[in-house]
C-alpha cells in the first residue's frame, strides 16, 4: 500500500482480496494468490470516484465487516480511510463471520470503534439487529458493507452504501450484474 500511487484504491483492493476468506462458500483458497490476482484484476464495477466523493464529505464511516480472517485486511483499509470508523461485527459466531474477539485479535480496536450488530445472523438483516446498531446505521451517511451476505441483506436499502466484495456465487453475481469471480466496489443510492 505504502509504495502505490493510489494508496486508498490499493487498500480497497486488499480488503476485497480478504473477502475470499469465506468458509461458507469456499474452503479452498490461496490467500497469497488471491491478493496478487485482485491487485491486478480490473473491477467489474468500480464506483471509486463516488467513494472518494462521499469519503470527502463524511465525518465518520460505518463499516460492516464480514469474515473473521478478512478483518486483518479491513484494518489496512480502515487505516487508509483516515476518518473515524465504527466497525460492525456479529454478536456471536456464525459460519466464520467476524465477532468482537476476532476484531480485537486483528487490532481493529486500535483503529476503529467496534460495534456488535446485535445478531448472530449471517449477513446483515436489519430487523434482527439491535436497536443501538439500527440507530447508528440509520444516522450514518457513509456505509461500507463487505461481502455477499451483507450485500444480500442490504442491497435493497434506500440509503447510500458502498459494497465491497468478490462475487463468489452465481446468484449474487447475476443480481449485481457481474460474473462469478469478479471484484466489485459498488455504490447504491450515490
Amino acid at each position: 500500500v505504502e509504495k502505490s500511487d493510489d494508496k486508498l484504491l490499493v487498500a480497497i483492493r486488499i480488503a476485497i482480496a480478504g473477502n475470499i476468506i469465506d468458509f461458507g462458500v469456499n474452503r479452498d483458497f490461496d490467500i497469497d494468490r488471491e491478493i496478487h490476482e485482485v491487485l491486478r484484476k480490473d473491477f467489474a464495477i468500480c464506483d471509486y470516484s463516488k467513494f472518494k466523493e462521499y469519503l470527502g464529505k463524511t465525518d465518520e464511516i460505518f463499516y460492516i465487516g464480514d469474515n473473521a480472517g478478512e478483518s486483518v485486511f479491513d484494518r489496512i483499509l480502515i487505516e487508509e480511510l483516515k476518518k473515524p470508523v465504527i466497525y460492525v461485527v456479529r454478536d456471536g459466531p456464525v459460519i466464520n463471520d467476524v465477532t468482537y474477539n476476532d476484531a480485537i485479535l486483528a487490532g481493529i480496536d486500535k483503529v476503529a470503534t467496534i460495534l456488535s450488530s446485535g445478531t448472530d445472523a449471517p449477513g446483515t438483516i436489519l430487523k434482527t439487529c439491535s436497536s443501538e446498531f439500527k440507530e447508528i446505521y440509520n444516522e450514518s451517511k457513509f456505509v461500507i458493507s463487505k461481502g455477499q451476505g451483507n450485500y444480500e441483506g442490504l442491497s435493497d436499502e434506500k440509503k447510500p452504501i458502498f459494497f465491497m466484495l468478490k462475487a463468489k456465487c452465481y446468484v449474487i453475481a447475476k443480481d449485481i450484474g457481474v460474473n462469478e469471480g469478479d471484484i466489485v466496489l459498488r455504490g447504491i443510492n450515490v
